[in-house]
């Protein structure tokens, strides 16, 4: 088998030979780098590589695997890269945003950590939307690296905030990368690529060490090929920090790999499809798949869309205006890219705590709405979004149908998410389905995944570069 054959397989199957020694860590390491080298730039998906650092750690790592008398952590030797949102120690962290070209930390944000005590190697930080998308911007070049290209089809976009992440995985640039998310920047752009994300629970994973963007609503989650991966590495990465309180008090997660003989009941979320035929039929096949294999159904309405997102915004708004105040007032605004980015992190500072706190009082009241229907269910099932749309689009002016509308169930509620690939659309783009649970229910959701991606292959496939 040569090294090429390697580029799209998963976390587990790249663990297995990394054990067998079918490979070592060293030359998948420097086989993904020399591709992230080579193709990253080509869809302004790599903000920095870390080849020296890199080295080390699979150096290290080979090490741990000839000394290793039982079995340790699946992730060991396996490379991977991260969002340019994660500080790491003396290694540029721009946030994707020119005023942040020359940030350099002295640390490393606790996620880094932990996937260091895992043994993965990092090969390079992922380009991003600048400051994630904080003020919400029009185009997809919004960053200091250009827009997130779509490795099935570079007309078009990768998705945001997390573009470089969804774009290297879905390229097979590297096996696996973290993202975050506070308002559908995991789900958007693995869904775009045809790749699995997970959102996870708010509080599962630590935030210390990354950009703040609103602090009851940032979340990080990993970004892979497949369900499975997705658990294994968010077994990495969850637990308790000291240094993020939102930590503190949860379960540990404990990622559960076979397949429950449990007959899941999803609710299905409404959605208009009356302008998007093709992907009403996409869904409804992936919904037979799971429904032969023992799933049943039932239609849930939730409340008004806009509802939702107008309270969102409101609290998203204020955190951010909370957070980035100083920034926000100062001439380094100018250096954004994104016009509508700057005149809305502006607009931000204008919301007053009467706003804040009555969004916040009416989330509340609609929370006890959301989980009473959703504790009916074992989760919630949509599509992701719509296909990924052309890199010229000015996104404030997508139709209200081909908007994300339950993405905003994390920013709102907490909730985790897995979208997972269920076919392509009419433009023979990737589309996904979503997939929200209960908090910290994400076994769950990887249990529902893994059913689906053992019956489909969709997850599977991928583009020609």
């Amino acid at each position: 088998m040569g090294l090429d054959d390697l580029n799209f397989k998963s976390v587990s199957e790249l663990s297995r030979m990394l054990r067998s020694r079918k490979v070592s860590s060293v030359e998948l390491t420097k086989h993904f780098l020399e591709r992230l080298q080579q193709f990253g730039p080509g869809y302004n998906a790599v903000a920095e590589l870390t080849s020296h650092l890199a080295m080390t750690e699979a150096r290290l790592a080979d090490k741990r695997l000839r000394k290793s008398t039982h079995i340790e952590s699946p992730l060991l030797g396996v490379p991977y890269g991260v969002k340019d949102i994660f500080a790491t120690k003396n290694i540029p962290t721009r946030w994707g945003a020119p005023p942040f070209r020359h940030q350099v930390f002295s640390y490393d944000a606790t996620v880094i950590q932990s996937m260091q005590h895992a043994g993965s190697v990092l090969i390079g930080k992922l380009a991003m939307i600048e400051l994630a998308g904080a003020g919400g911007y029009a185009k997809t070049n919004a960053s200091l690296h250009g827009p997130g290209l779509n490795p099935w089809n570079t007309q078009y976009w990768s998705g945001g905030s997390s573009s470089g992440s969804g774009s290297a995985v879905a390229a097979g640039l590297l096996p696996f990368a973290l993202g975050t998310e506070t308002w559908g920047s995991i789900i958007c752009p693995s869904a775009f690529c045809g790749i699995t994300g997970l959102r996870p629970t708010f509080g599962r994973v630590s935030r210390f060490g990354v950009m703040e963007l609103a602090w009851n609503i940032d979340k990080v989650g990993p970004m892979a090929r497949s369900a499975e991966d997705c658990g294994l590495i968010l077994q990495a990465i969850a637990g308790e920090d000291l240094q993020d309180q939102s930590t503190i008090g949860y379960p540990i997660f404990k990622f559960r790999p076979r397949i429950s003989p449990k007959r899941f009941h999803l609710g299905i979320l409404s959605r208009d499809f009356s302008h998007e035929p093709g992907i009403e039929r996409i869904f409804k096949n992936a919904l037979r798949v799971l429904r032969e294999a023992g799933t049943k159904f039932s239609f849930v309405k939730l409340p008004d869309y806009l509802v939702f997102s107008e309270l969102a915004t409101t609290i998203m708004g204020g955190e951010i205006a909370a957070a980035h105040a100083e920034f926000i007032k100062s001439k380094q605004l100018n250096q954004l890219v994104d016009s509508s980015q700057k005149q809305d992190l502006k607009n931000f500072l204008h919301i007053t705590a009467t706003d804040y706190l009555r969004a916040v009082r009416k989330r509340d009241l609609l929370a006890k709405q959301v989980f009473e229907t959703l504790n009916k269910f074992d989760a919630f099932v949509s599509p992701s979004v719509t296909e990924a749309v052309k890199i010229n689009t000015n996104l404030l002016k997508i139709p209200s149908h081909k908007r994300d509308h339950y993405s905003v169930l994390g920013t709102l509620f907490g909730l985790p998410a897995l979208t997972i690939p269920m076919g392509f659309g009419k433009n023979n783009l990737p589309l996904g389905m979503s997939i929200t649970g209960k908090l910290f229910d994400e076994n769950t959701l990887l249990q529902i995944g893994m059913l689906f991606q053992q019956e489909t292959n969709w997850h599977r496939m991928s583009p020609s570069i």
